[in-house]
C-alpha cells in the first residue's frame, strides 16, 4: 500500500497540544511546532478503520482487555525483536510517564538517589524528584558524532547506594540504540549492586537501517528479573491519546509491587479505545511502519544536509533511531534563552531547547522531523536565515 506522507492535515484548531499552543508557550500562534514528540501522520489506515467502527457502537462505557489485545502484544514483541513475552507479565498503565512514576515509588523510598542518564527525557527528572528522590545524574559521554555511557561514573553511583536506575532505550534525545554489549555491560553492574532498572522503550519500534533494539529484559533472565519495562504503542503508530501503555515485569516480586501502586492509586483501567487500535495496529500495520520509518530517515538525512550546506558550525548527533534530531549548537555561543528567543522571536520555529534534559543539553536543540518534507524545509529555512541575521549584527 502507498501512503501519503507528504499530506498535510490541518491540525489547529483540534485542542493539540502541538499545534494549538504556540500563543501560550512560544507567544506567536504562527510559531512552526517541531517539538513535542508525536507525529503528524495520520495513522495507519486499519488504526483508523478499528477506532472508526468501535465509535459507532455510541457508547462508550468501561472497558477490559480482552485476550486478542494480550496476544497481539506477544505477537509484536516476538516478530520485532525476538522478545517472547507472557501475558501474565503485562500490565495496563495510563501512560508511560505514569508509569515511571509509579516505578520509583514502588521500589524506592523517600530520599533515596534515583541513576539517570543525560541529557535525557525530561519526565525523568520529574517523576524522581516530584516523588521526594534524588537525582543521581550519570552525564553520558560526547565523542565522535554519539553519546556512550560512562560505566566508571555510574559504578560510583552504584557503590554509593542507588539501587534504581531509569534507562531510556532507545534514548531520548540522543538517538542512540544501545548495543548488545553495552547493554550486557549495564546489566553486569545493575547486578552486581542489587540496582533495578525501569526501560522506557516507547521509542523501541524507531530504529533505523543498520542498528537493532534490544529489550534490555530480554538479553538474560537476570536482567528480566532486575527490570520493569515501560511500552506502548503510541509513539510507533501515532497514537499518544488513547492511552494506550502497558508494562512487562516477569520477576513476581517487582510486578507485585508495581501492581499493588497502580491499585492503589486506581489508575489501572482501560480507555475505550486503546485495545482496539492497539490490536490494529500490532497486527495490521507493519507495512506502514516500514514506509514511515523510511520518510523519517530520508527527513533525517535531508536536515543533516542542510545542516552541513547551510549550517556548518551546528553539528547533529548521530541519529540511530527515535524520529528526533539532536543537534549541537554550542558554536554559537548562545545560552539557553537566547536560543529560545533565535527560534521562537527571530525564526518563528519551535525547536525543544536543550537545557530541558539537564545541564549537558544546554546549547541543544531536538528537532522533531516526523512532519512533512515541506514543513521540515521551511522550519529549517527559518532557523537558517535567523542565524544568519544573528551573525550579521
Amino acid at each position: 500500500m502507498s501512503y501519503q506522507f507528504d499530506e498535510r492535515t490541518q491540525r489547529k484548531g483540534t485542542c493539540c497540544e502541538k499545534w494549538d499552543l504556540g500563543k501560550k508557550l512560544f507567544g506567536d500562534p504562527d510559531v512552526l511546532p517541531l517539538w513535542v514528540a508525536d507525529m503528524d501522520f495520520k495513522c495507519p489506515p486499519a488504526v483508523i478503520d478499528a477506532v472508526t467502527e468501535r465509535a459507532k457502537l455510541g457508547i462508550y462505557g468501561y472497558t477490559f482487555r480482552p485476550q486478542e489485545y494480550l496476544e497481539a502484544i506477544i505477537s509484536w514483541f516476538g516478530r520485532r525483536h525476538g522478545w517472547q513475552l507472557n501475558a501474565s507479565w503485562i500490565t495496563n498503565t495510563p501512560g508511560v510517564v505514569p508509569a515511571l512514576s509509579v516505578a520509583v515509588q514502588s521500589l524506592t523510598e523517600p530520599g533515596e538517589d534515583v541513576i539517570l542518564q543525560s541529557p535525557v527525557y525530561n519526565p525523568f527528572y520529574d517523576v524522581i524528584v516530584k516523588n521526594g528522590r534524588k537525582v543521581a545524574e550519570n552525564p553520558l559521554v560526547l565523542e565522535d558524532g554519539g553519546y556512550r555511557m560512562d560505566y566508571g561514573h555510574l559504578e560510583n553511583l552504584m557503590r554509593q547506594g542507588a539501587k534504581l536506575m531509569l534507562l531510556c532505550n532507545p534514548h531520548n534525545p540522543g538517538g542512540r540504540v544501545w548495543t548488545k554489549a553495552e547493554l550486557e555491560r549495564l546489566g553486569e553492574l545493575c547486578g552486581r549492586y542489587g540496582v533495578n532498572v525501569v526501560s522506557d522503550e516507547i521509542h523501541c519500534d524507531l530504529v533505523f537501517p543498520g542498528n537493532r533494539h534490544y529489550p534490555f529484559a530480554s538479553l538474560s533472565p537476570k536482567h528480566a528479573d532486575m527490570t520493569i519495562t515501560c511500552l506502548a504503542p503510541s509513539k510507533t503508530f501515532n497514537i499518544p491519546g488513547l492511552a494506550s501503555s502497558y508494562t512487562v515485569i516477569s520477576n513476581p516480586q517487582l510486578r507485585q509491587k508495581f501492581t499493588d501502586r497502580i491499585d492503589a492509586l486506581a489508575i489501572g483501567a482501560m480507555n475505550y479505545f486503546g485495545p482496539s487500535a492497539t490490536i490494529a495496529a500490532y497486527n495490521e500495520s507493519e507495512d506502514w511502519l516500514e514506509a514511515v520509518l523510511e520518510y523519517i530517515r530520508a527527513n533525517r538525512d535531508f536536515a543533516v544536509g542542510f545542516l552541513a550546506e547551510r549550517l556548518p558550525m551546528l553539528t547533529p548527533v548521530r541519529s540511530e533511531g527515535t524520529y528526533l534530531l539532536w543537534i549541537d549548537c554550542r558554536a554559537l555561543g548562545l545560552d539557553g534563552a537566547a536560543l529560545k528567543q533565535l527560534m521562537y522571536r527571530d525564526a518563528k520555529v519551535a525547536f525543544t531547547e536543550g537545557s530541558l534534559y539537564g545541564r549537558n543539553g544546554e546549547g541543544f536543540l531536538r528537532v522533531n522531523l516526523a512532519c512533512t518534507r515541506e514543513l521540515l524545509t521551511e522550519a529549517l529555512e527559518r532557523f537558517a536565515a535567523a542565524v544568519a541575521e544573528m551573525r550579521t549584527k
